[in-house]
């Protein structure tokens, strides 16, 4: 295990998962259950490159290095001080070798990165629509969260580019905006192949939903069983402490 300095602000949050800590700062923005939740649910193989659309703290790519056999990945993020903390992540797990930042936009990954190069892409985008009425748009809180700097067609056309045929797009979104993505995957040919709903308790609404597509893909979408987190106030659900990892 590296180690790193702490910036002001800055704290070390661990993983619970190969002994793995990731740096956070409260005020830029945390990692949450979605991430979490997309990391155990995107899949990739021994070998295989995978691509972190937005990545953030780092959290995805940090976490499928721990969960998966991937040989290469890499996490885009375009606001460098998150970029600069996501770099100082992997160094301080050992990471470097197989897990890479990148600072750069969304919308020009697929000049960034060669096309059809990745087996994977992953991201947990911002859910809300647009940044208009926002008291500080350029706030990296709101960048995160709502629709500023790209939006889910920049997104989605994007995991579209870089994917090889046949390759895996893994999204974490609100359930409430699921037409739309189902129609803008549609349209750039990842064929949505696999979808769960994740309920905050068995009694409530639905808050997020997990989604999977294939590049060139045939229409075939199977919906998996609702994943729960609370049994009870407080306490997750076996299936939340299985992904989580404790």
């Amino acid at each position: 295990m590296g180690t790193i300095e702490l910036k002001p602000g800055e704290r070390l949050d661990d993983l619970q998962r190969n002994g793995f800590q990731i740096i956070q700062d409260p005020e830029r923005f945390c990692f949450g259950m979605d991430a979490v939740l997309l990391s155990g649910f995107a899949k990739a193989k021994e070998g295989d490159r995978v691509l972190d659309l937005g990545t953030g703290t780092g959290i995805i790519p940090i976490l499928m290095a721990g969960k998966t056999k991937a040989k290469e990945l890499i996490g885009l993020e375009i606001q460098e001080e998150s970029a600069e903390m996501a770099s100082r992540s992997v160094a301080l797990n050992d990471l470097q070798e197989r897990v890479k930042i990148v600072q750069g936009d969304i919308r020009e990954a697929g000049q960034i990165f060669d096309a059809a190069s990745f087996d994977v892409v992953t991201s947990n985008p911002p859910y809300m629509i647009g940044g208009h009425g926002l008291k500080n748009p350029d706030a990296p809180k709101a960048i995160a969260r709502h629709e500023i700097l790209c939006d889910l067609e920049d997104v989605i056309s994007a995991a579209a580019r870089c994917l090889k045929s046949g390759g895996k797009f893994y999204m974490v979104h609100r359930p409430f905006r699921l037409a739309e993505i189902m129609v803008m995957m549609h349209e750039y040919h990842l064929e949505p192949k696999r979808m769960q709903l994740v309920y905050p308790y068995a009694d409530k609404e639905p808050n997020m939903v997990l989604i999977e597509g294939a590049r060139g893909g045939r229409s075939r979408l199977t919906v998996e069983k609702p994943l729960i987190i609370y049994e009870s106030e407080g306490k997750y659900t076996p299936e939340i402490y299985d992904i989580y990892g404790y």
